[in-house]
C-alpha cells in the first residue's frame, strides 16, 4: 500500500499543471486545499519554490480570500450562518458566544483538534434562523444559552466514542 503524503499530494497537483504561470495560483491553491483539508505553511514553500513566489507573496493571495485554510478542520467543523434572516436574528451574538466558549476565532481549530469555525454567508435554511450547521447536522433557533449545550454534546458523544 502507497501512503500519499502531503509533500508528495501538493507535488502531484504541481505537476498535473504542468508549467504553472501565476494565473494558476488560485486553482492550485484550491486543490491542494481541497486535497488536504487545508494550506499547511509546507505546501505554501512547495508552491512558492515551483512557481518562483516567494511564499509570503502566496500567503498574501491566501489571506486575502476567506475560502482558504491555514489549519485543518476540527473534527467537528462549526458552520455558523450570517445571512440576512440568521443576522437579524442575532447570529453575530451566537458566533462571539461560539468563539468566546471554544476560545477560537473563525478559521481556527481548537487546541484539542475537537472544533472549527466557519463562517458562511448562507446556509440556506432562512426558516430556522439562527442556523448553526455542525458535520451536516443543523441546529435551528440557536441562542447564546443553547450554544454551550449543542458543544458539550458533541464533546460528550467524542469521549464516549473513544
Amino acid at each position: 500500500m502507497h501512503i500519499i503524503t502531503m509533500e508528495n499530494q501538493v507535488k502531484l497537483i504541481l505537476e498535473k499543471h504542468g508549467k504553472v504561470k501565476r494565473d494558476s495560483l488560485i486553482p492550485i491553491l484550491q486543490e491542494i486545499q481541497e486535497a488536504e483539508g487545508y494550506l499547511s505553511e509546507a505546501a505554501i514553500v512547495e508552491v512558492g519554490t515551483s512557481m518562483k513566489i516567494p511564499a509570503s507573496k502566496i500567503y498574501g493571495v491566501a489571506t486575502f480570500y476567506n475560502q482558504f485554510r491555514f489549519s485543518p478542520k476540527g473534527k467537528y467543523n462549526i458552520l455558523v450562518c450570517r445571512g440576512t434572516a440568521c443576522h437579524v436574528l442575532g447570529s453575530s451574538t451566537v458566533l462571539k458566544e461560539i468563539e468566546k466558549y471554544l476560545k477560537i476565532k473563525a478559521g481556527q481549530t481548537s487546541k484539542d483538534g475537537l472544533f472549527s469555525i466557519e463562517v458562511v454567508a448562507c446556509i440556506g435554511a432562512c426558516g430556522l434562523a439562527p442556523v448553526i450547521c455542525i458535520n451536516g447536522e443543523f441546529h435551528a433557533k440557536v441562542t447564546s444559552e443553547s450554544i454551550k449545550k449543542i458543544i458539550d454534546n458533541y464533546r460528550n458523544f467524542n469521549i464516549n466514542e473513544n
